[in-house]
Order: C-alpha cells, then structure tokens, then sequence
C-alpha cells in the first residue's frame, strides 16, 4: 500500500475525515497527467503537479506542523524533519476535487492564523515564538470548546492536525515510532501475550 492509500484507511477512519473519499486515493482516480504515478516522492522531489503554497504560506505550514508534532527524540523527529509541511502543499496542490476543497480551507486557515497573530502579538504566525504560537493552538485545539469568535480557526486547526498526523505516521519514520512493523517474517511466534489472552478471557491460545 502506497502513502496515499494509507493516508485514506488512516483519515477515513477518524471521525473529523468528511473530505476524503474514494476518488482522493491516487491509485483509484485517473487524471489526465501523463506518468503519474501512485505515490510522488516528495524527498526526491517526484511530484506530478506544481505545488500551490507561497513561501509564507509553507513557512506557516512548517511553523504549524511542528506546534503539532515536535521532535520528542532522536528516532521521533519534528513534523518537519520529515517533510510533512512538502507532504500538505502536495496533498492540497493535487488536482481532485476533495483535495481542492482541502485546498480552500487550509489557505483561508492560514490567513486566519496570520490574522490572529498580528492581533495578539503584531507579526506573522511563522515569526511567533513557540510559547505565543503555541498559546493561540491552546485556544482552538478542541473545537467544541472554542470561543465562538475562534470557531473558523478550531474548524481549521481540525482539518490541519489530521492532515499533519497523517502525513507524518504514513512516512517509515512515523510507522516505526508506533511500533508498526509492516509485512516482515518473524523468526518465530510464541502466540498473543498473556496480557491479551487474560483479557479476552482464555486461557491459551488456539494453536
């Protein structure tokens, strides 16, 4: 399974994922450009489309991804040591519909949260500190519990961080962080752990 198509099983299976359907997936969905493939290499530099985003734009992106998703450790990297500010201009440059509709949201979230910062600080969102970035992401990150004046920010902040979370565990660094090992032989299988069987309520595996 490509990125792409682990990005629709991991979205679809949220409940805030209304804008990803079957067409988004690039292995179901033709396009009329020529060698597309189903998964752009972003590292490499492989998309089969120009991407969208100003400089500002990804600046605030990146500044974003990595209030979401900082770098914990050595083998669990910022958002975007991995790219996945790349990852979101790509996703929203693509030529599908729901992706254009994505498309509209982040950009107008973007001018939202640069509106907000100049408000409260005086500057651009990508020039805030983490403390005062951070500060802004404390008011909209749960969007039922947001002021009613920030409510078109939390609706953003939604769509960006499933987008963020997305980009991130579908890369092998982001797999590897929950423990996802893939389709590997095992040298040997022992059965579940106790744990499990003890909460399932058997007292040993079928086998």
């Amino acid at each position: 399974m490509d990125r792409r198509a682990a990005m629709k099983w991991m979205l679809a299976a949220s409940v805030a994922v209304h804008y990803l359907h079957e067409n988004s997936a690039a292995s179901t969905h033709q396009t009329t450009l020529e060698g597309y493939g189903t998964d752009p290499n972003l590292l490499a530099g492989e998309v089969p489309w120009e991407r969208t985003m100003t400089p500002q734009q990804l600046r605030a992106t990146a500044k974003l991804a990595d209030i979401i998703l900082p770098r914990t450790s050595p083998s669990s990297p910022s958002a975007t040591e991995v790219h996945v500010h790349d990852f979101i201009d790509e996703w929203i440059s693509a030529p599908y519909p729901s992706h254009r509709e994505d498309r509209e949201m982040i950009i107008e979230g973007l001018v939202w949260f640069d509106r907000e910062s100049k408000r409260r600080f005086n500057m651009d969102f990508h020039r805030l500190t983490e403390e005062q970035a951070t500060a802004i992401c404390d008011d909209i990150c749960y969007a039922p519990e947001a002021p009613p004046e920030l409510e078109d920010g939390a609706r953003f902040f939604s769509k960006f961080r499933n987008l963020t979370l997305g980009g991130y565990y579908t890369t092998d660094i982001g797999a590897k962080d929950v423990g996802y090992v893939g389709n590997v032989a095992l040298p040997a299988f022992d059965g579940p752990p106790p744990k499990v069987l003890e909460k399932l309520g058997i007292d040993k595996a079928p086998w």
